[in-house]
């Protein structure tokens, strides 16, 4: 029987990336529920858009300004309400390639009954689209593995699955109070299908509006990254038509964005080498 996949999407102020994110899965489950908590950039126009497009696999609600513990609330709701048998969370700044959502859709209907998670790669986009950050930054441990990786697929039927603790700290947790990432790990299962994340790109139109959202503020990076090859292919979803309102992701740095980022460049890496910490992702 096929096995039914909603999208997680729960934003404020994510203009530059929201369309992307959202086009590049949307084709390929069954339902996005793309909550709003009070953006004031074209975020609202760019849902809209999205909603003409796609009509009824769209669940679109305003819920209203969030701090860090109504955050954690507000996607328990959405879990709450949830009717599918997987879950897919999506930020509004991780954009997928075809061919990672549907490795993802395939596994999920393949082997979706004897798993509970899927983790994926994923590049961190910093200082513009054209670079990369390297991956001794990634500090998320799952497993074996430590970097750029995290759980974006998660099986509804985890007894319990619930979320705890605010913004910045959440995760996903079972019915004993576990972290899902801590379960036993033949219920997971590493997939090498990447997306790309821009969590530490400027998201909004401004870095004012940036800062009306939670922990946004302390995301943004100055870092020099890793160019992309010459001839790396981009998620299909930026080279389609866009509305008028989703901002062109093609931009490149400034010259005042690389004399700040060059030095602390070169202090983040000292500080990775020699300094390192752990973070749980989920």
């Amino acid at each position: 029987m096929k096995k039914t996949i909603w999208v997680h999407t729960l934003v404020k102020n994510e203009e530059r990336y929201l369309w992307y994110a959202v086009m590049s899965v949307i084709d390929y489950v069954d339902k996005v529920m793309l909550w709003d908590s009070g953006s004031s950039d074209n975020t609202l126009k760019i849902i809209q858009k999205i909603q003409r497009l796609k009509g009824k696999k769209i669940d679109f609600r305003q819920v209203g300004p969030v701090d860090g513990e109504t955050f954690t609330k507000i996607r328990q709701e959405m879990l709450n309400q949830t009717k599918s048998d997987w879950i897919l969370i999506l930020d509004g700044d991780e954009v997928w390639w075809e061919k990672s959502i549907k490795r993802v859709v395939a596994v999920i209907q393949e082997k979706g009954d004897k798993l509970e998670t899927i983790i994926s790669p994923y590049y961190n986009v910093i200082g513009d689209i054209y670079h990369y950050q390297e991956q001794a930054a990634g500090q998320y441990r799952i497993d074996n593995l430590k970097g750029h990786y995290n759980i974006r697929a998660i099986n509804r039927k985890i007894l319990g699955l619930h979320l705890e603790k605010p913004h910045g700290q959440q995760g996903f947790y079972d019915g004993e109070g576990n972290l899902i990432q801590e379960r036993s790990k033949k219920f997971r299962y590493f997939l090498d299908a990447p997306y790309l994340h821009f969590t530490n790109m400027m998201r909004s139109s401004s870095k004012m509006n940036d800062k009306k959202v939670p922990k946004r503020s302390v995301k943004f990076k100055y870092e020099v990254g890793i160019p992309f090859s010459k001839n790396f292919k981009y998620p299909e979803v930026f080279y389609l038509q866009r509305p008028d309102t989703v901002p062109v992701p093609w931009k490149r740095t400034s010259f005042s964005f690389l004399i700040r980022a060059i030095p602390e460049t070169l202090i983040k890496k000292l500080k990775r080498r020699f300094l390192p910490f752990q973070k749980i992702g989920y």
